[in-house]
Order: C-alpha cells, then sequence, then structure tokens
C-alpha cells in the first residue's frame, strides 16, 4: 500500500521539476526574486499604513479630548460668544 502511494507521488510530481525557485537558488537578478521582493515590500507598506493609521487615531482622540476640555473650561453665553464675567 506505503509503495503504490510513494509510486503515484512520484509519477505525479517528477524530481526534475523539483527545484529550488530563483530566491532560494541564488539568482536574485531572475524575475521571479524581482517580483518576490515587490510583494515583500508591498506588504511592508501596508503594515507601515496600518501603523501610520492607528498612531493617526489616537491622535486624533487626544486633539478632541484637547478641545472638549478648553470648550467645556470658557463658559459661553447663549449666542455662543465667551461670557463677560469670565474675563
Amino acid at each position: 500500500m506505503k509503495r503504490g502511494l510513494v509510486l503515484t507521488i512520484a509519477a505525479l510530481f517528477p524530481l526534475g521539476k523539483l527545484s529550488a525557485c530563483a530566491s532560494c537558488f541564488g539568482k536574485t537578478d531572475a524575475p521571479l526574486a524581482q517580483g518576490m521582493n515587490a510583494g515583500i515590500f508591498v506588504m511592508l507598506a501596508f503594515v507601515i499604513l496600518a501603523w501610520v493609521a492607528f498612531g493617526s487615531f489616537f491622535v486624533f482622540i487626544a486633539r478632541r479630548a484637547r478641545q472638549t476640555e478648553e470648550s467645556v473650561a470658557e463658559p459661553t453665553d447663549k449666542s455662543g460668544n465667551p461670557s463677560p464675567s469670565s474675563h
């Protein structure tokens, strides 16, 4: 049973076609290696973009909190102008 399975796998995947890719083989100027490097840089760009968006969200929250604190600290009249008693 095992021998038949091994022969079937060997027939489906001949050893001549099982070779290392251009990056593993060491040919760094091959189009496959250049495409793989481009893919790595694109994934790196997405990770950096996600970190920037994550950090920007917290900067936005901090600014909004500061604006809210400032608007609460300054009393205003009904028209939205600062009240004269606050000066």
